[in-house]
């Protein structure tokens, strides 16, 4: 698209309640003009994980009001707006509704074009609007409910190399943080532990790291955590520093030997490439899995990209800015548009409608 567009972006997959207000110039790049994220860390805390119903009804309540911030704190309206993006999927059900359906109701209401949103493509994309990234490139996302090694050949044009076969990083986390009675979310827990501890005191497997095959699978680390924990009870607070150190030392080799197996690919894909790597997803944020691809890349040659903090975690400019890429190349959708629990990030449509 030859002008600069302005998109509404509307993120509700799960127990953030986010929207923002994206340009994209003409020239491809990108600005956020406004971003606002209203966490439902306090309302799931003490249940030690998400409610879906719960974030549901508090998506119900607060998204017009978000909504309404954002546009205000972009001193714009939705005369201005060139098309609202809404996230469809994949996520919990009843929050991917409410904001798909408020999205529907905007783009009616105002005349303005939907597009409908895979959260993970958002994900994909946040590189582009915070680093210029161009494609082809290798995406790392692990997140609390996504842990996959992707191909990102262009927009809407992605293929999966590998993926979790049961849980999710961040779940593998906030289950590691529930059995040892640490607070929710579970992953900024374990790491504050781990700090004092001796990652070399339990020897936790690593699965899946002998077979070639670029999956992950953390549900057999997590029993073993536990048998440690048992091991060892009742567990005193240098225990459980210990279990989270080790934890954490089990899950950076997997992650760290799993990147270095995905830029060897890419490198045989794209021989005359120099890689780029980009992660994304709240772990991301981890310091120590953080540290580790960071020797991964630059053993590999490779230009690691990580987004800010606030851009990894879920939030509204990411979709605005996936939005205003499948914008940029005639991509909208009707208001037929289904909100979907699971969406895989290799079958979006790229076909304009």
């Amino acid at each position: 698209m030859d002008r600069d567009t302005l998109i509404l972006g509307i993120e509700t997959s799960c127990d953030e309640t986010a929207a923002a207000v994206v340009r994209r110039f003409s020239d491809g790049r990108g600005e956020i003009v406004s971003n606002i994220v209203r966490s439902q860390i306090d309302e799931h805390r003490a249940f030690g994980g998400v409610v879906p119903e719960l974030a549901a009804r508090a998506h119900v309540i607060h998204l017009d009001a978000i909504i309404a911030r954002a546009l205000d704190a972009a001193d714009t309206s939705l005369a201005d707006i060139d098309a609202i993006a809404a996230t469809a999927g994949p996520g919990l059900i009843g929050g991917v509704l409410v904001g798909l359906t408020t999205g529907k109701a905007l783009a009616a209401g105002s005349g303005k074009p939907l597009i409908a949103v895979n959260h993970l493509e958002g994900h994909a994309l946040t590189a582009r609007l915070t680093d210029g990234v161009t494609f082809p490139y290798l995406l790392l996302l692990v997140s609390g409910g996504h842990s996959q090694i992707v191909l990102v050949k262009g927009v809407g044009n992605y293929e999966r190399w590998g993926g979790t076969i049961d849980d999710a990083l961040g779940e593998a986390f906030d289950k590691a943080a529930k059995l040892l009675g640490l607070g929710y979310p579970g992953g900024p827990e374990v790491e504050r532990a781990a700090l004092g501890g001796n990652g070399k005191r339990f020897a936790l497997p690593r699965p899946l790291l002998r077979e070639k095959r670029l999956d992950f699978s953390f549900s057999g680390l997590k029993t073993a955590m536990r048998l440690a924990a048992e091991s060892v009870a009742p567990v005193s607070q240098a225990d459980i520093a210990d279990l989270c150190a080790s934890f954490q030392a089990a899950v950076t080799d997997i992650v760290a030997t799993r990147a270095r197996q995905a830029l060897d690919r890419f490198a045989e894909t794209y021989p005359d490439l120099t890689p780029t790597f980009v992660v994304a997803g709240g772990v991301a944020a981890n310091r120590a899995i953080g540290t580790a691809l960071a020797q991964v890349a630059d053993a590999a040659g490779a230009n690691l990209v990580i987004p800010p903090p606030a851009l990894c975690t879920d939030n509204g400019a990411m979709i605005a800015w996936a939005g205003a890429e499948r914008f940029a190349l005639g991509l909208t959708d009707g208001f037929d548009s289904a909100a979907r629990p699971r969406w895989p990030l290799d079958q979006l449509q790229r076909d304009p409608m």
